[in-house]
């Protein structure tokens, strides 16, 4: 939603203390919504028409299909080419057939959504600023310091190197993470070992300085 300068200069409009109010309440925006509010909160506003690029350029996004890669040699070479170049010309890229299974992915967006659907007195217990915390739900990381707020809450779990434990994962999606997490360790690694021969390393180099260890989820 997009707002004048002039209406978020309001005197009445504290916009930290508004801020801190919505902070306070443990509930993200998945609150509003059950509260049944009928006007966006003015801290979700953008600040003018200015910030807003409606003229942006169609574009293609490198993508890069992973099977056959363990079977073939030539698809290795051609995939590590391909690589390559989207990271020399893009600095990413979009991966399909990636191995993890469609069941899997479709059981992980489920937990999500079902932690996200719970009732907001039973998140509360996993809401937090700390980022020390294994497992943490919040809404905008930023929401303090940024000048715009976004519509979105976010729930974050450290898989690696130090993961919860399970009792320490929400019900909703405790078994699905930590299967989907195995599923999303052995892709990274298997890519670490694509880009470290894309850029002419030995294909354990990534891996071996540590690039693997860590491993943290947002949804």
């Amino acid at each position: 939603m997009v707002t004048s300068a002039l209406a978020l200069a309001q005197p009445d409009y504290d916009r930290k203390a508004e801020l801190r109010a919505f902070d306070e309440t443990k509930a993200g925006v998945k609150g509003l919504v059950d509260a049944g509010i009928t006007e966006v909160p003015r801290i979700f506003h953008l600040p003018s028409p200015e910030n807003l690029n409606t003229q942006q350029p169609e574009l293609t996004l490198p993508t890069i299909g992973l099977q056959g890669i363990d079977e073939d040699p030539i698809r290795r070479k051609d995939v590590i080419e391909k690589m390559k170049d989207a990271l020399e010309s893009w600095g990413f890229f979009q991966l399909v057939n990636h191995g993890i299974p469609i069941n899997i992915l479709e059981d992980m967006k489920k937990g999500v959504m079902d932690f996200h659907e719970q009732d907001s007195e039973v998140k509360k217990q996993w809401y937090t600023r700390d980022s020390t915390s294994r497992v943490l739900y919040y809404s905008n990381f930023d929401l303090c310091t940024s000048s715009v707020t976004n519509w979105r809450d976010t729930f974050y779990c450290t898989m690696a190197p130090n993961p919860p434990q399970p009792h320490e994962l929400p019900p909703p999606c405790r078994e699905i993470l930590l299967e989907y997490s195995r599923h999303v360790m052995k892709l990274g690694i298997c890519l670490f070992g694509l880009i470290s021969e894309a850029i002419g390393l030995d294909p354990n180099h990534l891996v071996d300085i540590g690039c693997a260890d860590g491993h943290g989820r947002s949804f």
